[in-house]
């Protein structure tokens, strides 16, 4: 991934698809898409070929507060309900649609009220809980599996960097971007809650960081080692041929 963020020929598309089309068929990672609710239709599609195939995955799509006020958001909803499908709709509502706060941008409170709108549970959580995504994404998992047709999830977080890198922010306060960070981080609740369960001590946490770290370390100096695509390279996987 890190290769392919680099435009390296080592990566997941041969350097060609870069930040926004992040995609792994193997793994069930159908493709990130450079356009704002353009994975929606593509989770229909998805859907309905696991109902067709009659196997038991779930396919899950991931949008933003700004995207949930796009016409395909509603179209594949809508689709899936009407049919069905066994789509888990996450929207990761950060507050910030670029530089348009969520408040002024759309007339609800929780986005996932919209989910009553075409028959299906709709839930809004504490996004940054990682226990309670889990427990959530569980039970639409569940009914998607038993047949009952799509959920939405409205993860309710924050968006602590910038929309691009370089962005200089003067659409809000930072102080609250650092409250924020320094008290809704979903990493370290989620650390403390372990170490007050007597789950996590701080040198076994210290441990897994740095394990972590070195894999990072790893990949980013494979990334820098890997090679550019060849010139030629940019006439291939472009068709597909008889």
């Amino acid at each position: 991934m890190v290769a392919e963020l680099f435009g390296k020929a080592t990566g997941y598309c041969k350097g060609k698809g870069g930040s926004m089309h992040i995609a792994d068929f193997s793994i069930g990672i159908l493709g990130a898409n450079g356009v704002v609710a353009g994975g929606l239709p593509l989770i229909a599609g998805a859907g309905l070929s696991i109902k067709l195939r009659k196997t038991d995955q779930v396919a899950v799509v991931f949008f933003g507060d700004g995207a949930s006020n796009r016409g395909p958001v509603h179209e594949a909803m809508n689709m899936a309900a009407i049919w069905k499908l066994p789509v888990i709709f996450v929207v990761e509502n950060n507050q910030w649609a670029s530089t348009t706060p969520q408040g002024y941008a759309c007339a609800l409170g929780d986005l996932c009220q919209r989910a009553a709108g075409y028959n299906m549970p709709g839930y809004s959580i504490d996004g940054n809980d990682v226990l309670a995504v889990r427990e959530t994404t569980l039970k639409a998992v569940a009914a998607a599996r038993q047949g009952e047709g799509p959920s939405m999830i409205e993860n309710k977080t924050y968006r602590i960097r910038g929309h691009f890198e370089g962005d200089p922010q003067k659409y809000r306060d930072q102080a609250e971007v650092l409250t924020w960070q320094e008290k809704n981080d979903p990493i370290q609740r989620f650390e403390a809650h372990l170490v007050k369960a007597q789950v996590l001590t701080k040198k076994k946490s210290k441990v897994i960081w740095d394990e972590v770290k070195a894999e990072l370390d790893a990949a980013l100096e494979f990334a820098q080692n890997s090679p550019y695509p060849k010139p030629e390279d940019a006439l291939q996987d472009l068709y597909v041929n008889a």
